[in-house]
């Protein structure tokens, strides 16, 4: 085994999640990701075969009757759920294997097998509350993966950095303490949820941590927003376990957004990310990100970063927006 091994979990089965022609979320976007495994940091990059998440993982997070109704639809050959969220006959196979490649990757990280996992999934998932598929999404795949790390003991800090907010992510932790949720996102843009006034409630108020942002924010932005408010934050929180919902349609080039990130601003915000944890036990599961070469490009920067490598194509941008943002963000969390 190489000194740093990253495992790479997807599967053939992911391209079956059928949404129709001309959809943004479509079986393409996945065979982009895939391709940036056999990149610069190919030799670190080890495959992983996931496997389903099971019926007792998936209810930590969704009840019954609602995964019998993704099911029912399933049989019934797919259709549409809402304006934007459609899923085929194969759908639901294909979500419970994309919660499963994290529950996989945990697996394989606690014996040994490697120091960081990436996992390429979907459908996505962040969008997908407890009882609504929405936003492409069907199953919460990061949420139950925190569940389940959860129910084990460990302090678990799932870091958003999807252009748009993780509504369903927040909504299933915003009062469980045993769950960090922080986004950076665009704002204001779909769901629109995420502003930096939510913060958690009940017993978990404090750990459900938004920077909205605006439209053009560069990456420069996004350091200063990590270095001056999540880190001290997650520090604090003193995470055992960080799951990443590593969704790239901030780069500048995705048709969905207006962000002004590129594929070299990914690895300072990952590097620092993966130190606030202790090794071996970092997990990104792929979200959104809509323009195909941003998304190889994108992808091959986050796993140069897990191996420890330099592989970004792009340069870091610089000069955007969004400092307001973070001093806002920074007055509610260390000022207040």
């Amino acid at each position: 085994m190489h000194a740093v091994t990253v495992l790479f979990a997807t599967h053939a089965r992911y391209l079956d999640h059928l949404t129709g022609p001309r959809h943004p979320e479509r079986p393409s976007r996945l065979q982009a990701v895939v391709a940036a495994a056999t990149g610069a940091a190919g030799e670190a990059v080890t495959a992983l075969e996931p496997r389903p998440a099971t019926r007792t993982e998936l209810e930590l997070v969704h009840p019954g009757w609602y995964l019998d109704r993704l099911s029912a639809l399933a049989d019934e050959g797919g259709g549409w759920i809402d304006e934007d969220t459609r899923m085929s006959a194969a759908s639901v196979e294909a979500a419970a294997l994309a919660a499963g490649a994290g529950l996989t990757a945990v697996e394989a990280l606690r014996r040994g097998e490697g120091t960081a996992a990436f996992c390429a999934v979907r459908p996505p998932g962040h969008h997908a509350t407890p009882t609504t598929a929405m936003g492409f999404c069907l199953v919460s795949n990061i949420s139950v993966v925190a569940a389940a790390l959860a129910e084990q003991g460990e302090r678990v800090w799932i870091f958003d950095i999807d252009a748009h907010h993780g509504n369903g992510t927040q909504a299933v932790f915003e009062s469980d303490p045993r769950v960090l949720f922080v986004s950076l996102h665009e704002w204001p843009l779909y769901p629109g949820t995420g502003r930096v006034t939510e913060t958690g409630t009940g017993a978990g108020a404090g750990t459900t941590l938004n920077v909205p942002l605006p439209a053009g924010t560069t990456g420069d932005v996004y350091l200063q927003a990590f270095d001056e408010v999540i880190a001290p934050v997650v520090t604090r929180f003193a995470p055992t376990w960080l799951l990443i919902s590593a969704g790239f349609d901030a780069h500048r080039a995705d048709p969905l957004t207006d962000m002004g990130l590129t594929a070299g601003d990914y690895p300072p915000l990952v590097r620092r990310a993966v130190e606030l944890v202790p090794p071996g036990r970092t997990v990104a599961m792929l979200e959104g990100g809509y323009d195909l070469d941003a998304l190889t490009a994108s992808t091959g920067a986050v796993l140069g970063a897990l191996a420890g490598v330099d592989t970004a194509v792009e340069r870091p941008s610089a000069g955007g927006p969004g400092a307001d943002a973070v001093a806002r963000a920074r007055a509610v969390w260390l000022e207040g």
